[in-house]
């Protein structure tokens, strides 16, 4: 295995690593936006209210998207059919 290789492994762990810390802590996270999204408005004197509105709501978004939360026992890939959210149980 070529030095590459490895990087790029150690680059995916890391990866992963961040998106299941992003899931574990994503409501602290949210909430740190916002705090800095307010300190920022603040700052600014309400100049960019809007536009900081917009950059936080894209922040949290972009952090959900790659955060890693943990699956419901019933919808992962290994789940038995019909055991999910809303399906019914056998009879």
């Amino acid at each position: 295995m070529g030095l590459m290789d490895n990087l790029k492994g150690k680059a995916e762990e890391l990866k992963d690593k961040a998106s299941e810390f992003a899931g574990k802590h994503s409501d602290q996270i949210g909430s740190a936006v916002e705090k800095a999204g307010g300190a920022i408005d603040k700052a600014t004197k309400g100049k960019y209210t809007e536009k900081i509105e917009h950059g936080t709501s894209k922040a949290k978004g972009a952090v959900d998207d790659f955060a890693h939360k943990p699956e419901d026992p019933g919808t992962g890939p290994d789940a038995a059919p019909g055991t999910g959210p809303g399906s019914t149980p056998p009879a």
